[in-house]
């Protein structure tokens, strides 16, 4: 066996991974990376984020060719799919973005080790046949999707967001089982395309970690487009044949069963922390029962040099939390002083609307014992949203009653995950309502729902 040393190894080139990998190559440290995909970016970039905004990019046009150009009076002829070059789409977006990130590797000169990755000792990794010695371990191996008992995935028809991404046909009917970000928005991709959707969710609401008054006016929405919904539904089994797929659902509570019917079914009941053959026991590194890498506040171990970020340890599974890890414990190594800001993690779900929140809920808030005073401004009463046909939805803003800073900020409307970052600012700096309120914000634009929002918190809304 060949031995090579590093300052860092990180195993995993996922966005947690290979930011870590190039923010510690700036800062002067000799760093090397594993990765057992053929390409670099992890589920992001491959099977994950990136595809799927091209699809759903790619799905809106399609819809709004077929039922709201004319609405413009822009008149097209007849309008038809065509799912080869679509699906062309977005694996030329998934190439561009998986070459950038091996660009950058040879850029910051980053050692891209290829193969699956092992902790063979302190300090020690294997890929393959080789062992590589390094100061500091960082393991950033992401998420993989939860398998729901008694029903087996094969990718063809029952799939996971893996398969939902590469369905050769629009599906007649498909079922959704999980009503949270992945499985609303690859839903909302195959209906846009033709698909009857019917989601199964087993809690009452949709997106549960989100605000309950925008968990409602969502259901809402995605129902008048035609999307169809049992909640408080659980799936009891799965038979799968030539025909279809025929799922057993009963209520959560307890109850007469029934059976759905379905072309395909995308399971999407979320996702677990991937450490499969890690070594992870070998050198005694600890994990919770849940299956997630025990860490301190400086993504620390228990395990000297063993370093743990992104979705295998604690906190939401989101490409930019990784990132923010990645880049703090980068800069920690290197003797600086990194940190993250769990309070200001936004989190957006790509369908049309838009569903994007900061910080904390009106039910947390209320849980906790705070008082808020709350902001609310509609984007019906919005200039540029009218002139876009983009009327529904809301910014709603919380702010502490007494101090005035924000606590949260939840958004459903047009360009939702956009609008967010202005608040998700003015949280990291300790920002108010009022500072909100009182900034320039361009006329006409959706932005001013943002502004007119933060106005509501001391109940001065220009436009109400």
């Amino acid at each position: 066996m060949s031995e090579s040393t590093y300052d860092l190894l990180v195993i995993g080139g996922g966005p947690g991974g290979y930011v870590c990998a190039i923010r510690a190559a700036q800062l002067g440290l000799k760093v090397a990376c594993v990765e057992k995909r053929d390409g670099l970016g992890g589920t992001c970039l491959n099977i994950g984020c990136i595809p799927s905004k091209a699809l759903l990019q790619a799905s809106e046009k399609y819809e709004e060719a077929q039922h709201q150009l004319a609405d413009f009076g822009v008149k097209t002829g007849k309008v038809s799919l065509d799912l080869k070059t679509m699906m062309a789409h977005k694996d030329s977006t998934v190439e561009a973005n998986v070459k950038g990130v091996e660009f950058l590797f040879k850029k910051n000169k980053i050692d891209w080790l290829k193969g699956e990755g092992r902790i063979v000792g302190v300090g020690e990794v294997s890929v393959g046949d080789k062992v590589y010695k390094a100061k500091n371990i960082v393991i950033a191996t992401g998420s993989t999707h939860t398998d729901l008992p008694g029903i087996t995935v094969d990718e063809q028809q029952v799939v996971s967001s893996t398969g939902a991404l590469e369905l050769p046909k629009v599906p007649k009917q498909l079922v959704v089982i999980g009503g949270g970000v992945i499985g609303l928005e690859l839903g909302s991709v195959w209906q846009r395309l033709g698909a009857e959707v019917t989601v199964v969710e087993f809690l009452d609401r949709l997106v549960p970690t989100s605000d309950g008054e925008l968990s409602k006016a969502f259901l809402r929405i995605l129902k008048k487009q035609g999307m169809k919904f049992k909640l408080k539904t659980k799936v009891t089994g799965a038979k799968v044949a030539k025909s279809g797929v025929t799922l057993t659902v009963e209520p959560a509570a307890g109850g007469a069963a029934e059976e759905i019917k379905a072309d395909v079914v995308l399971v999407s009941i979320g996702r677990r922390a991937y450490t499969d053959n890690l070594g992870l026991d070998k050198v005694g590194v600890e994990v919770s029962e849940r299956g997630l890498v025990k860490t301190d506040a400086q993504f620390r171990t228990n395990v000297a040099g063993i370093y743990a970020i992104g979705d295998v340890i604690t906190g939401p599974m989101l490409a930019h939390k990784a990132e923010e890890e990645g880049v703090a414990l980068a800069e920690q190594l290197a003797g600086k002083v990194g940190h993250v800001n769990y309070e200001t993690v936004p989190s957006i779900v790509y369908t049309w609307p838009e569903l994007a929140s900061v910080g904390r809920t009106e039910e947390e808030l209320k849980a906790a014992g705070l008082a808020y005073k709350i902001g609310k401004f509609n984007f019906s009463a919005n200039g540029r949203a009218r002139a876009m046909l983009a009327t529904e939805g809301f910014v709603k803003i919380l702010a502490d009653a007494n101090s005035d800073r924000i606590l949260g900020a939840h958004i459903i409307g047009p360009e939702a995950g956009n609008l967010l970052h202005e608040v998700v600012v003015a949280m990291e700096f300790g920002g108010s309502a009022e500072d909100l309120a009182r900034s320039f914000h361009g006329h006409p634009t959706l932005n001013e729902v943002v502004k007119e929002a933060a106005l509501a918190v001391d109940k001065r809304a220009i436009h109400a």
